[in-house]
């Protein structure tokens, strides 16, 4: 069995897509306004980004712990995506990859407070 696609309601499309596409390289697919944005990633993964609000709901809010998790090969891709992070302003060096439960780690937040993983279990 493959996971293939995710429905993740964000507050901003727009943004979100923008984010998705400059920060870890999703390519839109297709687009239904302010509402709905199909994202793919070079592995065939399938990213929907909806916002509630414009199809007449609320604003997600997500549980604490909740987020999104992305492995990359090396412990230098979570560094160099360290750095991606910081010149786009969306890190600091507090938060700064860390060694924990195995791994190499990045913790970060996005899009109004999702919180995002990325790491390593290269040694």
């Amino acid at each position: 069995m493959k996971l293939n696609h995710l429905n993740l309601c964000v507050n901003s499309v727009s943004e979100a897509v923008t984010f998705f596409a400059d920060i870890f390289g999703f390519e839109l697919a297709d687009r239904k306004g302010d509402a709905i944005a199909v994202m793919k990633d070079k592995a065939g993964f399938t990213l929907v980004l909806s916002q509630l609000a414009a199809l007449g709901g609320e604003n997600p809010t997500y549980p604490e712990g909740f987020h999104v998790g992305f492995y990359v090969d090396t412990r230098e891709d979570v560094d160099h995506f360290f750095l991606k992070l910081m010149s786009a302003g969306l890190a600091s060096k507090e938060s700064s990859p860390k060694s924990m439960r195995g791994g190499y780690t990045l913790y970060f937040k996005a899009l109004d407070g999702i919180l995002f993983e990325v790491t390593s279990f290269a040694v």
